[in-house]
């Protein structure tokens, strides 16, 4: 069966490319039966922070997909010195006591021809052993075979046949001269030590395999089978990217604006990734049973957004698409916070009334922050202020509306406070004006709502019950009755 994992440093919040690798490691496990492996690569004490390792963990909570195992990797680090000095100890390796600054001793030096020190290369393990002996420091090199090896190759199961010449490859860092182990003698002998079968990550981590091949052959390790995803990218073309970009590349601020765990994480699925049936809109299950590596795409994948706006309009369809099918049940209990977020105060039944509302504005809203936009009339005590002639139905003028107003206070006084009793009675009423039901209705649900575009009329009255409906509407019969009396004046 195969073991994936995720391994993130706690550098930073938790960005969208790394979710969508824990993603689509996670999926590949479930789709196989495999297991899942949550790593934390914490071996870089200068850049690691508490509030990163916080938002790893919120985000990926939030995501709630969970994880098999866990490991920190800054506690194995004995592990990881461990395998450095045994491929030291079969001259795979070799000290440089070459001076070095903490920030060049893991330089990757691709900006030059620098592949190693000969002098250092050269020494005797005798001279190298006299000299640490006597506590110069040091650090220890891989020594890259280029006499007796031409390239490096393996093949990804996303971009397939991969080389690289020997001669191109820098005698990498495997302990910096602190005795730390680097990123990639740390990651590697975690991925031994816990058996991964296959290392799913970004594409930007490519070049790095090279390095980690010849750092598994030399444990005697097979290495693991490789999958490197499309890069995310910017829509300007540039790669995503936490200090470029702020708050856009990260999984919380999605979180925050009120999308379902689920649709981000359908979302991120389709950001290079696709089915052989091209669907869209998945669920987890359903995810899990169609998610191969043969599905990824080599070519980039954009992340749209805006100064704006930060959300991919994708997402927000994707959102609302799962919001419609959600039972309206979990759908309320979704709602609840962003709408007690929002400053909704309905005393101790808020759960309840919010269950009422629930599927009168679930067609209405994209993200479940949007509640507070489109519910806000429910729960509030007084509307704010609006625009008389709103009151005014199409083809007809302030007499019509105050007279549709007066007659539906009359009728709402005594009519069954349903969808059918509250039909068939403003109904009736129109008739007795002898006006269009439309005609009848806008002035009310303005009266009501504040607003003409808001939830069917008769449900959205049930919910508002009649001493609030009664109240509104008595407000409005005043408001129209205000704005005559200039009018009356000036005639």
């Amino acid at each position: 069966m195969p073991r994936v994992r995720f391994a993130p440093s706690p550098t930073g919040y938790l960005h969208i490319g790394s979710a969508r690798t824990f993603i689509f490691n996670w999926l590949y496990a479930r789709h196989n039966h495999g297991t899942m492996i949550l790593r934390i690569d914490d071996t870089d004490v200068e850049r690691n922070t508490q509030a990163s390792l916080d938002s790893i963990f919120d985000g990926l909570n939030w995501l709630g997909l969970g994880w098999d195992e866990f490991y920190r990797q800054s506690e194995r680090g004995d592990l990881h010195r461990k395998m450095a000095e045994a491929i030291f100890a079969k001259g795979m390796a070799y000290r440089d006591f070459t001076p070095l600054s903490a920030d060049t001793e893991e330089k990757t030096h691709s900006e030059g021809p620098w592949l190693f020190h000969a002098e250092m290369r050269a020494m005797t393990r005798e001279e190298s052993d006299r000299r640490a002996a006597a506590g110069e420091p040091f650090v220890l090199r891989f020594r890259v075979p280029r006499e007796t090896r031409e390239a490096v190759t393996f093949t990804d199961l996303v971009y397939g046949e991969q080389s690289k010449g020997t001669a191109d490859i820098e005698d990498f860092a495997l302990l910096r001269s602190n005795g730390i182990p680097t990123y990639h003698m740390a990651s590697c002998a975690d991925d031994a030590d816990l058996k991964i079968t296959h290392i799913i990550r970004g594409q930007d981590h490519l070049t790095n395999t090279f390095k980690h091949v010849l750092i598994f052959e030399a444990l005697g390790v097979t290495p693991p089978a490789f999958a490197h995803l499309p890069l995310l990218i910017a829509p300007d073309g540039s790669k995503l990217s936490k200090r470029k970009h702020g708050p856009v590349v990260s999984v919380t601020t999605y979180r925050d604006g009120g999308f379902l765990p689920h649709t981000y994480v359908n979302f991120l699925c389709l950001l290079g990734w696709s089915p052989k049936n091209d669907r869209e809109v998945m669920s987890q299950k359903e995810l899990i049973e169609l998610f191969t590596l043969e599905g990824v795409n080599r070519s980039n994948a954009t992340v749209n957004f805006s100064e704006d706006d930060p959300f991919d309009p994708k997402a927000v369809w994707l959102n609302a698409e799962h919001l419609r099918m959600m039972p309206v049940e979990e759908l309320s209990k979704e709602l609840v916070p962003f709408a007690k977020a929002a400053g909704f105060a309905a005393g101790n039944d808020f759960d309840a009334k919010m269950l009422a509302i629930t599927p009168l504005i679930r067609e209405r809203i994209r993200t479940l922050k949007e509640v507070a936009q489109v519910a806000d009339f429910f729960f509030a005590e007084e509307l704010a202020p609006y625009d008389s002639a709103e009151l005014i139905p199409q083809k007809g003028d302030a007499a019509m509306a105050l007279s549709a107003l007066s007659k539906a206070r009359e009728v709402l006084a005594t009519a069954e406070f349903n969808h059918d009793g509250l039909d068939a009675a403003l109904r009736t009423g129109a008739a007795d004006l002898q006006v269009k039901a439309g005609q009848m209705f806008q002035p009310i649900r303005v009266a009501v709502c504040g607003r003409k575009n808001a939830p069917p009329l008769f449900e959205t009255l049930a919910v508002l019950g009649r001493e609030t409906c009664l109240h509104r509407i008595g407000r409005a019969i005043q408001q129209l009755e205000r704005d005559a009396k200039p009018a009356e004046k000036s005639s």
